[in-house]
């Protein structure tokens, strides 16, 4: 897979480091209401093509191959923790957005590579619903 869509794993990595989680500008955001802006930013990134094939290549390759997860890290150490530093206690923030990051990966896991039933019949809507509210509160420390 990672031969036909980047023609190496190089190819595969420069694609990991362009990966941008467009994360809305939080401090502009009702804070109460940030879990599900979350979740909502992080459903509409997997399922717009391209980014959809960029990032279903990365989850699956990060189970056989460290490089990638080392990409994937810098991505999200880049993007996610900042954004979890405006709220509730900057000493928590790396363990909270390890926290989220772990909610919306196995989100992505069982929805988008494992494709279990019921997690793949909920809407869009029905996930920001259930799932917004625990990043909410991993993102508030709580």
């Amino acid at each position: 897979m990672v031969m036909r869509y980047y023609g190496s794993k190089d190819g595969l990595f420069a694609a990991a480091v362009d990966v941008e989680l467009e994360l809305p500008d939080l401090g502009a955001a009702d804070p109460a209401t940030v879990g599900e802006l979350l979740t909502r930013q992080f459903l509409a990134l997997w399922e717009r093509p391209p980014t959809d094939e960029i990032l279903l290549t990365l989850l699956r390759s990060a189970v056989a191959d460290d490089a990638v997860v080392e990409k994937i890290r810098e991505v999200f150490a880049r993007q996610v923790t900042p954004a979890v530093l405006r709220f509730g206690d900057p000493a928590d923030a790396p363990r909270r957005a390890g926290l989220i990051v772990s909610q919306l990966f196995g989100l992505a896991l069982t929805r988008y590579v494992l494709r279990l039933p019921p997690v793949v019949a909920l809407t869009p809507a029905e996930i920001v619903e259930e799932v917004g509210p625990t990043v909410q509160r991993y993102l508030a420390g709580a």
